[in-house]
């Protein structure tokens, strides 16, 4: 069974600059590792594809994500929302038996939890997502079932849509990581 990690990076963050010059994916965490590298590392280390979605201009993120690992496709309607991102990533992993998206701004999410949503997926569950002290987080996993479903979203609710409308299988961990993002710049401290 193959399941393909989709890296959500198209995003133009404006709570993080809403001047749109600095790019909240490219910067520096604590440890010295970018924001996108972090995250695509995580996935990397579990998953041995992963599709990573960027919005156009953003060549030096492209770039840092292809040596990271990643396979890099550019959507051209990034602007219109995070489905439209999504859509892209999901179609140049067409072949794959499940995908596991994932959002780049969230490089804290620990690799032994997606370890565990991918095993749940390998078990058969349909929908995974990660849960701690009684909280869902990111990244969220669907089975190929889902994909007619995930491929007609729009706009910027992405997948959250099918985790209210479905059975979800609760995978419970204890990482806050799967609720930490990079919204602001004291983010990249805490």
């Amino acid at each position: 069974m193959e399941i393909v990690g989709i890296l959500l990076a198209a995003g133009r963050g404006v709570r993080f600059d809403a001047s749109g010059n600095a790019d909240k994916l490219m910067q520096t965490l604590p440890g010295g590792e970018r924001v996108a590298a972090a995250s695509a590392r995580h996935l990397l280390q579990v998953l041995p594809t992963v599709q990573a979605v960027v919005r156009p201009g953003a060549d030096a993120l492209a770039d840092l994500l292809v040596q990271t690992g990643c396979r890099v496709q550019i959507c051209q309607q990034a602007h219109t929302g995070m489905a439209a991102s999504l859509v892209a990533g999901l179609n140049q992993a067409l072949e794959a038996d499940a995908w596991l998206i994932a959002l780049a701004d969230m490089p804290h999410v620990k690799p032994a939890t997606i370890e565990a949503l991918v095993a749940a997926l390998l078990g058969g569950a349909d929908i995974v997502q990660p849960w701690c002290r009684g909280k869902g987080g990111n990244p969220a996993g669907f089975s190929r079932r889902h994909l007619p479903t995930l491929l007609q979203l729009e706009g910027d609710q992405g997948a959250r849509a099918l985790l209210q409308q479905h059975a979800v299988t609760r995978i419970e961990v204890d990482d806050e990581g799967i609720f930490r993002d990079i919204d602001t710049a004291s983010d990249l401290h805490e």
